[in-house]
C-alpha cells in the first residue's frame, strides 16, 4: 500500500507541470500585426523593386532579433495590379504607427485581433475578389 501511494505521489508530481503549463501561442499570432491595403511603389528596376508602401527592402532591413521596425510581411497583388494586400509584423506596435496613422486615403489598415475579420475581408475583396484571410499569413519564429 505504501509503495503504491509513493508511486502515485511521484507520478502526480511529474504530471503536474504539464497539466498547469500554458499552451504555446500559434506563430501566426506572435508579435504585433496589422492587415492593410496599400499602394505599390517602386519602378521594378534593380535597386528599386516593386513593393508595397511601407514594406522594407532587403537593403534597409536589420536582422530580426535587433529590429525595432517591421520584421516580416507577406502580401498579395490586387486584381488591378495597383495595390498590395499586406500583413505587416513588428515586435512593437510603435513600428506600425506610420501605417495606422497614415494620412494617405489609399491606405486602409486594420489591427489584427481588434478589427472584425468580416470587415477586413470586405475591404480586401474590393481589391481582390477571391481573397480570404487564410491566404495572407506571415509566420515569424519567436
Amino acid at each position: 500500500m505504501v509503495r503504491r501511494l509513493g508511486f502515485l505521489t511521484l507520478a502526480a508530481l511529474f504530471a503536474a507541470p504539464a497539466g498547469f503549463s500554458q499552451p504555446r501561442v500559434d506563430p501566426r499570432n506572435l508579435y504585433e500585426r496589422i492587415l492593410a491595403v496599400v499602394p505599390l511603389i517602386g519602378s521594378g528596376l534593380h535597386g528599386d523593386p516593386r513593393r508595397p508602401l511601407f514594406a522594407p527592402t532587403g537593403q534597409n532591413v536589420p536582422p530580426p532579433a535587433a529590429s525595432a521596425g517591421i520584421i516580416a510581411f507577406s502580401w498579395q497583388l490586387s486584381d488591378d495590379g495597383n495595390f498590395a494586400l499586406v500583413e505587416f509584423v513588428a515586435r512593437d506596435r510603435k513600428a506600425l504607427l506610420p501605417i495606422l496613422q497614415s494620412g494617405n486615403p489609399a491606405v486602409k489598415a486594420f489591427e489584427k485581433g481588434k478589427a472584425k475579420a468580416e470587415d477586413i475581408e470586405k475591404e480586401f475583396k474590393k481589391h481582390k475578389k477571391d481573397f480570404t484571410l487564410d491566404d495572407l499569413e506571415s509566420v515569424v519564429a519567436p
